[in-house]
């Protein structure tokens, strides 16, 4: 038997079966997930999903593992997981959206507990909220929809992302509690792969090299390699990349410095260098990017 690439769920390809709000590829929201026409398949998740459960309740797996969920409960499922097996009860109602993974890297760039707990919600992609903190998530959700839905709003975007980091904020406490009261504890390569993105994140600037991050580690590259892969489904070398792709992008679109000061601030021997990287990274050269 052949092996069979997944097929996979991507915002791009939900919005063109789907109707909903949503800004570009970056988000897409859903009132009525009961609605959605959930594959009778395994898919790999190329985005963020986050979805509340209203009321009754569902089934579905995560990398294998079959997840309940009921009334008030959050479900989180990551960049890279795979999704099979939905079920969901006659009256089921529950709203969502999907995130893409590099607007949300945006959003928790610069904060290393957000991104650490929801490295944790890879192994606890089901968490219960209280009645209010579920009420406080409707609410947000309303919001978000008027605002994206108001396409004459100048700062659309912007106000979004603001609304939408306030909200993940929320989340992420309630993944803090389950964290810190939860009486598992992580296996060594949920711990190495949570150290290695707290290494990358404090450190990306200057280094990129996978031995250096091996070494702070004190296991071989290899094993690095091995592990970064396994638990999140990209090598070390693919998370060195986004993250200094995405720090070159955020710098040319918010900020005045010249492509050379970037170039010097991330350590790239010249400007050179840096264009010829961002390019294969992203496609567009740093001006290019820059005026678009």
């Amino acid at each position: 038997m052949k092996n069979k690439e997944l097929n996979e769920i991507t915002i791009n390809d939900t919005k063109s079966i789907y109707p909903c709000s949503g800004i570009d590829d970056d988000l897409l929201l859903f009132d009525k997930v009961e609605d959605m026409p959930f594959p009778n398949e395994p898919r790999r998740v190329r985005c963020i999903l986050l979805a509340l459960c209203v009321r009754g309740k569902a089934k579905y797996k995560v990398n294998t593992i079959e997840h309940e969920v009921h009334e008030n409960d959050i479900i989180i499922i990551n960049e890279g997981q795979v999704t099979d097996d939905y079920l969901i009860s006659r009256d089921f109602k529950g709203i969502g959206m999907l995130i893409s993974s590099e607007f949300f890297k945006e959003i928790i760039k610069d904060v290393h507990e957000l991104s650490s707990l929801f490295i944790f919600s890879r192994k606890h992609p089901v968490c219960t909220l209280s009645k209010e903190e579920a009420e406080n998530i409707i609410d947000y959700f309303r919001i978000l929809k008027n605002k994206v839905e108001d396409e004459s709003h100048h700062f659309r975007k912007e106000t979004v992302r603001s609304l939408l980091t306030t909200m993940i904020y929320d989340v992420s406490n309630v993944i803090y509690n389950l964290q810190h009261y939860n009486d598992k504890k992580q296996t060594r390569a949920e711990h190495i792969f949570t150290d290695f993105i707290y290494l990358l994140e404090q450190n990306f600037k200057k280094e990129r090299k996978v031995s250096w991050y091996a070494q702070q580690l004190c296991i071989s590259p290899k094993y690095l390699s091995e592990t970064i892969k396994q638990i999140s489904h990209h090598t070390p070398n693919e998370w060195i990349d986004n993250y200094v792709s995405l720090e070159i992008r955020v710098l040319l679109k918010n900020s005045t410095k010249s492509i050379k000061e970037i170039a010097q601030e991330l350590h790239f021997p010249n400007q050179s260098f840096l264009g010829k990287y961002f390019k294969e990274q992203v496609g567009i050269s740093p001006s290019a990017y820059r005026k678009a």
